[in-house]
């Protein structure tokens, strides 16, 4: 069995990339497992090459990669030779994305220093540029290749939880902190280009997030509203969404979310 290992959201060698990139270290310089090195692997030029290796359990895989590459546009390479590049129509008048009011440097400077794991990367591909034969083998193909579990409330949600190749031959028994980040796969019935999402963990509460992103820069989704406060990014490809999604400050102790557990025992894994 192939076992999904890497993760890489790959951006065009180019100044909005290292920009991005940039800020993005430093959005995430209090993550403990965020490991920023230059391209040819050694700690060097900074912004060239970003890793998140998931903390728990021991080896598990896949890590997560923000790297930069000679790609014409952004996109997610899969280390079992299946990639994901922005689908759908960048020139819409009917896009139905959320309007971005901040800038990713913006967002950095307000946020510095709460930002403390990542939940999990991912990205939203629109339905109507994504034929159901099309989202069915991207699924499956990442089914095969890793853990990856239904959303128990029934969206086509599915997400990939990190895990040693014992559990990708048999399943996730042991729910624990830090089996992070994962990845999020979203067959988005709104949108009409691709969108890549970023959860944090911050040490924020609601109303301090409230505040610090106000309407419109900030909202919530319906039934979500107490989990967190999504943000949306100005993004600087055309065609490609981009958003953070701010969870709150967690008061008392680890959740099943946070665990895995409940994607795993009332999802179920996708096989």
């Amino acid at each position: 069995m192939d076992r999904l290992s890497e993760i890489t959201f790959l951006l065009p060698d180019a100044p909005e990339s290292r920009s991005f990139l940039d800020e993005l270290r430093s959005l995430l310089a209090e993550v403990a497992y965020a490991d920023f090195t230059g391209s040819a692997g050694t700690v060097g030029r900074v912004g060239d090459r970003l890793t998140l290796t998931p903390p728990q359990p021991a080896e598990a895989r896949p890590v997560t990669i923000f790297e930069l590459s000679n790609v014409r546009a952004p996109e997610i390479a899969l280390d079992t030779g299946h990639s994901i590049g922005m689908w759908g129509d960048a020139d819409t008048h009917e896009t139905r994305a959320l309007p971005a009011q901040v800038e990713m440097a913006d967002l950095t400077r307000r946020l510095a220093g709460h930002v403390q794991r990542v939940d999990h990367t991912g990205v939203n591909v629109p339905a109507c540029a994504t034929s159901p034969e099309q989202w069915r083998d991207l699924t499956t193909a990442l089914a095969s290749a890793s853990t990856m579990y239904r959303y128990p409330t029934g969206e086509d949600w599915p997400f990939v939880l990190p895990s040693t190749s014992d559990e990708l031959l048999g399943d996730i028994r042991d729910f624990v902190v830090g089996r992070e980040p994962r990845f999020e796969l979203v067959y988005d019935q709104w949108l009409t280009q691709t969108q890549w999402q970023f959860a944090l963990w911050t040490d924020l509460t609601r109303a301090e997030l409230e505040q610090m992103f106000p309407e419109p820069e900030g909202i919530t989704f319906p039934e979500l509203e107490e989990i967190f406060r999504v943000v949306p990014v100005l993004s600087p490809w055309p065609g490609l969404d981009i958003r953070f999604d701010l969870c709150y400050r967690v008061e008392n102790g680890p959740s099943d979310w946070e665990t895995g557990e409940w994607l795993v025992t009332e999802g179920g894994r996708i096989r």
